[in-house]
């Protein structure tokens, strides 16, 4: 769509970094309203979304740039080009779910509580974020003759150009906004700690696993399905069995 937002001589202010940033702020905010609902220590969501948002850059473009390794290694410079969009979520959310652990641990506080705190905060930067994606370009569909199509025009695109697509971007952000809803609405439901960080990860492998098919980028295969599809199914297993076992267990949120 437009990848640049502004440039006014020598600065430019790409949209991908621009919907980023306000995913992570917006998840902030929603974090530390979350985090005083349930009477926690707010004074720690901006140290915390501190550690949680290198993490999660660090993570998720490294494993972009493995799934894009054979057009990587002969621009090896471009990897750290962040900016002009290609993150994964599930490499950030990996490494970004380990260094918050090991952060909450060393304060004193259950990660467990935390991560349903976090959940809502997770999904409604998800839709902010792929925003970033559709200025970009990235994360694009296969051809679709839907009426919904979308066609890339800008040359600064990293979507094909001129041709009607799937607007897979738009499905992710759509994805997370109800995800977030549904947690949001249901929030006080669960009683034990873990099950709405549980019901997150459901949700999301669901979506991520059934958008896949309508990708057009570069998806590694391994069988029948794509490799994010085989995590994504792997995440909403996960979360099940987290939901389950939580649920099992005597102590609640509280």
């Amino acid at each position: 769509m437009h990848p640049i937002l502004i440039k006014i001589g020598p600065i430019t202010i790409y949209s991908y970094g621009f919907f980023i940033a306000s995913a992570f702020l917006l998840a902030l905010a929603v974090t530390s309203r979350e985090a005083r609902r349930r009477d926690l220590n707010v004074s720690l969501v901006s140290d915390l979304g501190f550690y949680i948002i290198v993490s999660a850059i660090v993570g998720s473009r490294l494993l972009y740039v493995v799934i894009k390794w054979s057009y990587f290694k002969k621009h090896l410079l471009e990897s750290l080009m962040i900016w002009k969009g290609g993150l994964v979520f599930v490499g950030g959310a990996i490494l970004a779910m380990g260094v918050a652990v090991i952060f909450l641990k060393k304060k004193g506080e259950d990660p467990w509580i935390w991560a349903d705190c976090m959940a809502p905060a997770i999904a409604i930067g998800q839709f902010v974020g792929r925003i970033g994606c559709l200025m970009a370009g990235c994360c694009y569909g296969r051809y679709c003759t839907m009426p919904w199509a979308i066609t890339f025009t800008d040359p600064h695109s990293l979507a094909p150009l001129n041709v009607p697509l799937h607007p897979t971007e738009i499905y992710h952000s759509l994805a997370g906004l109800i995800t977030f809803f549904i947690l949001w609405l249901t929030r006080d439901r669960f009683k034990k700690k873990g099950q709405l960080f549980g019901l997150l990860m459901v949700l999301y492998g669901i979506g991520r696993f059934v958008i896949e098919f309508y990708r057009g980028d570069f998806r590694p295969m391994w069988g029948p399905l794509s490799m994010t599809q085989w995590m994504a199914a792997a995440i909403s297993v996960c979360g099940l069995l987290l939901i389950l076992v939580r649920g099992r267990q005597s102590h609640d949120n509280r």
